[in-house]
């Protein structure tokens, strides 16, 4: 957690008095994805460090839906192409409800903030433009475009049109790039060429001027007063728009702008692709966190420097990562990355190992007083009684994660019926198990179950014999690991299932 104390106390160095404010934001293109959570996780992470400096401080969330629509993603009608280029807060939802597309789609991060407890505000930028926030910002844009279209060029490297103008207009419901002739600040209008180049006359202090997003960015910091931003890879790096925006704000606004915190992407483990909202690849923000416990994904955010790249596993990485988090959660002493995780939340993680819990919840048919009973039965040592209510929500978590994210190899259910043509061998081993375990000592655990089986005498072979166990009990050729799978189980079903008695 050095990382995010650093950027704290530069942070108050810049700005050693008054609220500190904290931005990331985004255009509601499409549904937002696991990745998107970084920016706001670490902004959240910013925000308790200040707030523990016992500085005062704000985390808001910049949505930019004014933007243009540019790209119909994968889950959204083809026939929303007659929208291309139409802001995105003047959309209709896919739904067919009465919001609008861009707070359709920004409801599913604004829900997923919300389980994962990120302190922080919305802020619609079509509000600010359409009741003059953004007013003085173009003015002062247009005034300085011969400036602002050679810091453009200069810190980028990129030829600019002699053409190019810092602003867009809206032509009838659609966002254009026009040539800038004149503007009148007194009337608060300017004067532009359309595509026919016919001058033409607009006014610019209530939304049908925006400013270009490179433009945009660094004219937002200014008004808001933004102390600090992070900024993915691809704005970040030399010459790029965080860049140009920090060269804009400083000539033509007069302010130094916000510190800039780099961060990589988060992507799915073995994809070298970048999750993509517009692209609609990658795991749905919002179903993450309702699979993943909050402290968990926080946790796996938060552990890592922003500038490390992040991969997420929704199988076994999850299983590692939830029982990494437990183990550092049970660990006494000082520790704020868990503090950070948890944010003072109730707790939804266990000490019990992740593939322990979902064994037991499925053997128990994801019954969760059945499956509080099967823990107290085989953790004896964890206090179970006593964290009732953090089992019950961490089985909540991973009934979801049965439902959305586990591989089928994982899930299993018990048998409703008998085996049918198993051997005359076959019979033999599951009830001369069936005698063995009966008379098994109190207390017998997995390892006691798995060499039983080992030492059993039969004529089947090892494999056979654990492949004739799962077709019996659960009906497929592979499951848990059976020694301590059939510890778990309910001795009297257990012992008449294997007898074959129903």
């Amino acid at each position: 957690m050095q990382w995010l104390q650093k950027i704290a106390d530069e942070v108050v160095r810049r700005q050693p008095e008054g609220e500190i404010l904290i931005e990331s934001g985004g255009s509601p293109s499409g549904t937002y994805h696991f990745g998107h959570l970084r920016e706001l996780v670490i902004c959240d992470g910013i925000l308790l460090c200040l707030q523990k400096m016992g500085r005062k401080a704000k985390h808001i969330y910049y949505v930019d839906d004014l933007d243009g629509f540019r790209k119909i993603p994968p889950n959204v009608p083809t026939e929303y192409e007659k929208y291309l280029g139409r802001p995105l807060c003047d959309i209709p939802a896919p739904d067919g409800s009465d919001r609008s597309y861009a707070d359709f789609f920004i409801q599913g991060l604004m829900d997923a903030c919300e389980l994962l407890g990120i302190e922080v505000e919305f802020v619609r930028s079509h509000q600010k433009y359409r009741e003059g926030f953004f007013t003085e910002a173009i003015e002062k844009a247009l005034d300085n475009a011969s400036k602002i279209k050679n810091i453009l060029e200069t810190v980028s490297g990129h030829k600019v049109d002699n053409s190019w103008s810092p602003i867009q207009i809206n032509e009838g419901g659609y966002l254009k790039k026009r040539q800038f002739v004149s503007i009148d600040k007194s009337a608060k209008t300017l004067t532009y060429r359309d595509a026919a180049g016919q001058e033409q006359t607009i006014a610019y202090a209530k939304g049908d001027v925006k400013l270009d997003w490179r433009v945009d960015w660094p004219a937002r910091w200014w008004l808001l007063n933004v102390g600090v931003e992070p900024a993915g890879r691809d704005h970040s790096t030399k010459g790029g728009s965080f860049d140009t925006g920090l060269a804009i704000i400083k000539d033509v606004f007069g302010e130094q702008g916000p510190l800039p915190v780099p961060y990589d992407f988060i992507n799915l483990a073995g994809d070298n692709k970048k999750m993509s909202a517009s692209a609609g690849t990658g795991l749905d923000a919002a179903a993450s966190a309702k699979v993943l416990p909050p402290e968990v994904l926080r946790y796996f955010i938060l552990s890592a420097p922003p500038t490390k790249r992040l991969y997420f596993d929704p199988v076994d990485g999850m299983i590692r990562l939830v029982d990494e988090y437990a183990q550092r959660f049970s660990e006494e002493g000082d520790d704020k990355l868990v503090e950070f995780s948890r944010r003072g939340t109730e707790p939804m993680v266990t000490r019990i190992p992740f593939s322990h819990l979902v064994a037991s919840y499925q053997a128990a048919l994801r019954d969760v007083d059945k499956t509080i009973e099967v823990i107290k039965r085989t953790e004896t040592k964890y206090p179970v009684d006593q964290n009732r209510q953090i089992l019950e929500n961490e089985l909540k978590y991973i009934d979801a994660w049965l439902e959305n994210w586990a591989p089928e190899d994982v899930k299993f259910e018990l048998a409703k019926e008998l085996p049918k043509g198993l051997s005359e061998e076959q019979t033999k081993f599951l009830s001369d198990l069936a005698d063995k375990i009966d008379g098994a000592p109190e207390g017998a655990d997995g390892e006691w179950f798995h060499k039983t089986i080992y030492d059993l005498p039969s004529e089947l072979e090892p494999n056979q014999k654990f492949k004739t166990l799962y077709r019996t009990l659960i009906g497929q050729d592979r499951g848990p690991r059976a020694g301590w799978f059939l510890s778990i189980l309910p001795r009297e079903w257990l012992l008449k299932r294997l007898r074959l008695e129903g």
